[in-house]
């Protein structure tokens, strides 16, 4: 009795056109279309290959041979018995014969895979006279996700024909769709596996798990970096030796309660290194604490980023910054255009002029808005803490250093900005210990011969000409060269008079505020005055007289803002040269300080360093 699908088929047939005595499939690729077909089932055919073998081996000697398709019908993989395979090549079934319905009408591949399910054709079933000597079992094969991806067949001589000859093809196409699931799956496990690796390997921090007896069995590359260990090393070592307070970690997880940034000692093979530590737990299923995934972070990335909250913050903007003049207008927006660049910035200007407050702006202007902002003023430093307190140091570097060690001002401020203000008073040594930062952006711990690389924006500052600086031998003049890339000169405050009174009406209420005091009006002869005086200290000179009058209640500008600062005059021998004069001046300076050198260097009207030099010169002593 005739089966739906082949009444089915053979009507499609008809309605195709196909005719009853074609003998070859009526599309054959060869050449490098065939080549491109096979390329692009390469995959398939090599996975599915054992299985059409095992099939076949079942059959071996009894006059049948095994087809494999792809999902168009086009022939991929052939292999029988000698005499009937001889047979079916002068049919052309062979590697790119298409048996598709439309291509050789009904037969076990064409029709399984239009009527998506697994179908048997014997003699007078297949359309084509030519084909009436076969019986042929065939399965569409589908992939994980249900698609069809080919078909496989059985084929024999008519006479042949088995029910059980479907069931072999079936559980054969079953177990390559099986083994395609398991392939999948394995692949998943491997790109998640790969991709978890990843993870783990991009995070700033080290990453080691453990179970809870301590037996490490994972760690990323960043652990190996922070203790200074190869994987070996690690791995060889119980997680307890690594660090005192396994169990009181395992305790807190029992508990309940979350291990989180604690700073704990790693003995590692040459030194105890500090780090913040954080744990959490992998539990079993039936939620016993089973493994442990300990997360340790350098101490320096902690503090920079408690830093950055603290205070190492930049808090001006350029829309807090008070000037109407249009020289003035015109330097902040020439800031704004260069605050983006990586280039360095030379910001000049008179002593109270707003230099920090312009490198701040330029900061908040810039990419590096939400990273630290430190400023560091080098003539405020002793001359031998000054590399220490810009590059930091290690453990041991030198008598008082901290256990541990210190991370330097260049450190906190990676991935941010530097204001190296009073850049004029930095030592020459440390001025080419700081163009080799410039030039190669890493720098070294004292005591460290390990380079750190940093990304740091920097911006100098100083009241002083440092070309005449360089031309006196007190500056390096390729350092020069790398710091004013971008100058900035701010100018004095006698020399925008219109600001004056914008700047005093702000000062008059933010410290009226500050201060909870009843505001002055300014008179117009007041205002004059103002913009009529010299500035020597300029805006911040400015903020002192308002605050003081705010105090008082009284404005009193002549004795406050005309009253000339007293001047400590000495009597000098008319024969004395220049030297001898200079070298009295600085005794006598030293003199009336009690050897203090900033108060001296104060009253000289230098600065520290330069003082140091000018008493090394003179052969003196500071105390």
């Amino acid at each position: 009795m005739t089966t739906s699908y082949v009444e089915r088929s053979h009507k499609r047939c008809n309605e195709m056109g196909v005719p009853l005595d074609r003998i070859y499939s009526s599309e054959i690729i060869s050449g490098l279309d065939l080549q491109k077909k096979l390329e692009e089932n390469r995959e398939l055919i090599i996975n599915t290959g054992p299985f059409i073998d095992h099939l076949y081996n079942f059959v071996k000697g009894s006059g049948f041979f095994v087809i494999f398709t792809d999902r168009e019908g086009c022939i991929l993989n052939i292999i029988g018995d000698e005499n009937i395979l001889s047979e079916a090549v002068s049919f052309k079934m062979i590697p790119g014969a298409y048996m598709d319905e439309e291509s050789i009408g009904t037969n076990a591949m064409g029709t399984a895979l239009a009527d998506e399910m697994p179908v048997q054709i014997s003699g007078k079933e297949h359309y084509v006279t030519a084909y009436h000597r076969w019986t042929c079992s065939g399965v569409p094969v589908r992939d994980p996700k249900g698609q069809i991806i080919g078909a496989l067949d059985l084929t024999g001589y008519s006479e042949n024909v088995h029910s059980h000859t479907l069931g072999m093809v079936v559980a054969a196409a079953n177990a390559i769709e099986k083994m395609l699931v398991i392939k999948e799956n394995n692949t998943e496990l491997a790109l998640a596996k790969n991709r978890v690796e990843t993870i783990l390997e991009s995070i700033s921090a080290g990453i080691l798990a453990s179970d809870i007896k301590g037996n490490i069995f994972s760690l990323n590359k960043y652990t190996m970096d922070m203790f200074g260990m190869s994987r070996n090393e690690i791995m060889s070592r119980n997680i307890g030796d690594l660090f005192e307070g396994l169990n009181h970690v395992i305790d807190v997880l029992k508990s309940g309660d979350t291990f989180f940034e604690e700073d704990v000692f790693v003995n590692t093979n040459s030194n105890k290194l500090q780090f913040s530590l954080s744990a959490y737990p992998i539990y079993g299923v039936e939620k016993g604490l089973r493994e442990i995934i300990f997360v340790f972070k350098e101490i320096k990335r902690i503090r920079k980023l408690a830093n950055r909250i603290m205070g190492n913050k930049a808090v001006y903007t350029f829309d807090k910054i008070i000037g109407e003049s249009d020289r003035f207008i015109q330097i902040i927006e020439y800031a704004k255009k260069i605050a983006d660049s990586k280039s360095t910035i030379l910001i000049s200007g008179e002593s109270g002029t707003g230099k920090e407050v312009f490198a701040q702006a330029i900061h908040n202007y810039s990419s590096r808005k939400e990273e630290s902002f430190v400023a560091i003023n080098c003539g405020a430093i002793p001359r031998n803490l000054i590399e220490s307190e810009l590059f930091g140091y290690e453990e041991g570097a030198f008598t008082g250093a901290k256990r541990g060690g210190a991370t330097g001002k260049f450190e906190i401020a990676d991935g941010g900005t530097i204001l190296l203000d009073e850049i004029g008073e930095m030592p020459l040594d440390m001025q080419t210990k700081l163009l080799r930062v410039i030039e190669e952006g890493v720098i070294n711990k004292v005591g460290s011969g390990k380079q750190i690389p940093i990304d740091v924006r920097i911006i100098a500052a100083t009241n002083k000409n440092l070309a005449l600086e360089v031309d006196n031998g007190n500056f390096r003049l390729d350092l020069y060269y790398r710091l004013n890339v971008l100058p900035i000169h701010l100018p004095a405050l006698r020399e925008r008079k219109e600001d004056i009174l914008p700047i005093a009406q702000y000062f008059m209420k933010t410290i009226s505020k500050r201060l909870n005091k009843k505001e002055i009006n300014l008179s117009a002869e007041t205002i004059k005055q103002l913009q009529d005086f010299h500035w020597p200290g300029n805006i911040r000179e400015l903020e002192n007289v308002i605050e003081r009058m705010l105090n008082t209640q009284v404005i009193q500008l002549q004795e406050d803002v005309n009253k000339k600062p007293e001047c400590h005059r000495v009597e000098i021998d008319e024969c004395l040269d220049l030297e001898q004069a200079e070298k009295i001046f600085i005794q006598k300076a030293l003199t009336k300080c009690d050897g203090n050198i900033t108060l001296a260097a104060k009253k000289l009207g230098i600065g520290r360093n330069t003082l140091y030099r000018k008493i090394e010169k003179h052969g003196m002593h500071c105390s």
